[in-house]
């Protein structure tokens, strides 16, 4: 590992979520010298660019009917956090046409899937192993050919 590498790992945090366009986030910036309080900025990220310790995002929000954009590195000690509140289902890696649209044409599908949010884990249980899936797979067909309805296992 080069000089330049080391430095660029250093530069890093460590504790930044998984996000990426579409997606509405909440950062808390800290203000000035005095980190008593800090700004809230919540958007959604329309852009996101660079890599290593250079890497930046675009939040684009709507302020009293006005857009407003901030870009931000993703490792600035100016951020105090980053939080993930909805994941956006969006086919592009750049959002710029959400600066030509207003109101409901603005908005972004939410994504529906097993990618949790920061925090959160998968509420869903393993489905089993695979004899098991396909023993109750053989017992449906079964039911099917006989026309009989499946029996439910006692649990």
């Amino acid at each position: 590992m080069d000089i330049f590498e080391h430095i660029d790992q250093e530069e890093k945090r460590d504790d930044v979520p998984d996000f990426s366009p579409g997606d509405t986030v909440k950062l808390l910036i800290k203000s000035g010298d005095s980190s008593r309080r800090a700004q809230p900025f919540e958007g959604i990220v329309i852009s996101r660019r660079g890599s290593g310790s250079q890497e930046t995002f675009t939040v684009r929000k709507i302020s009293h009917g006005v857009g407003v954009e901030r870009t931000f590195p993703v490792h600035s000690p100016s951020l105090e956090k980053i939080e993930v509140l909805k994941r956006g289902d969006v086919n592009r890696a750049k959002l710029f046409y959400l600066r030509e649209r207003k109101g409901k044409k603005a908005r972004v599908r939410e994504k529906r899937g097993p990618r949790p949010l920061q925090g959160e884990e998968l509420s869903e249980e393993p489905a089993g192993s695979a004899e098991e899936i396909e023993e109750s797979a053989a017992v449906t067909e079964e039911a099917e050919e006989t026309g009989a309805e499946p029996a439910e296992d006692s649990e």
